[in-house]
């Protein structure tokens, strides 16, 4: 069945009935989709517009496409935040009605490297915990964690706990808040450490966040490394006019 030809660009009303067939389910997650020549054909409009429409579509993540093997739609996040919203993964994970879990990969503890004085204002003698982890949404991999974080800053059985929330454990001792942070997205396609570790499928993009938190004082009290499963996780922003 062709679509209905309005006065926008024949591309966007593509996109637009791709993505309502997504929605009721003529195209399901992970299903591949016919091939250009069926698709356009069925659609009625040209394979340039076809593909100015899937390249559009790929870009907002809703499909991937695998060179050789074909178009596949991309599974729909279940986890969304506006990324104004200082969360931790655990609450994100709660908030769908999932049980948020960790798994240690390696705990190091050693001085402080340069950067690390600079990046903290620590001493020379203050030790600087490294800690590799993955959380998991009902006991399925999400996200891979790599935190920063003076030790001192930590309770002593951090490492033991089944909660792994670095948030709740900072504020404990009701001497440090985490008030806001500095964020910086990229997307990454594979990874070789990260995409294994989070059984991602080939093609399956992450999102990488990297954090800076602070504190009331305007002190780095944690830094993060953050890989997201993009097919499970979906960022969002909310910007105002000034």
């Amino acid at each position: 069945m062709t679509i209905r030809t309005d006065s926008r660009h024949l591309y966007l009303q593509v996109i637009d009935r791709l993505k309502e067939d997504i929605e009721k389910g003529v195209f399901k997650e992970k299903e591949k989709l016919p091939s250009e020549f069926e698709l356009a054909k069925t659609l009625g409009v040209s394979r340039a517009t076809l593909r100015e429409a899937l390249r559009l579509l790929e870009e907002e993540n809703v499909i991937v496409r695998r060179h050789g093997v074909g178009t596949f739609v991309n599974s729909k996040p279940v986890f969304t935040s506006g990324i104004e919203q200082l969360t931790s993964i655990s609450d994100m994970i709660r908030s769908v009605g999932m049980e948020p879990g960790t798994n240690y990969l390696s705990s190091i503890i050693k001085p402080p490297s340069e950067d690390d004085i600079k990046q903290f204002l620590c001493e020379e003698d203050q030790a600087i915990i490294t800690i590799e982890r993955v959380r998991t949404a009902n006991g399925e991999p999400v996200v891979y964690c790599i935190d920063k974080v003076p030790e001192n800053y930590l309770p002593n059985n951090f490492l033991t706990r089944e909660e792994g929330s670095i948030f709740s454990a900072l504020e404990e001792s009701r001497e440090i808040r985490v008030a806001h942070a500095v964020t910086f997205i990229d997307p990454v396609g594979y990874h070789e450490i990260a995409s294994p570790i989070l059984n991602s499928e080939p093609g399956t993009s992450l999102l990488l966040l990297i954090q800076l938190h602070y504190d009331d004082n305007d002190r780095v009290v944690l830094y993060s490394k953050n890989y997201f499963r993009a097919d499970k996780f979906s960022f969002h922003v909310v910007r105002k006019r000034v």
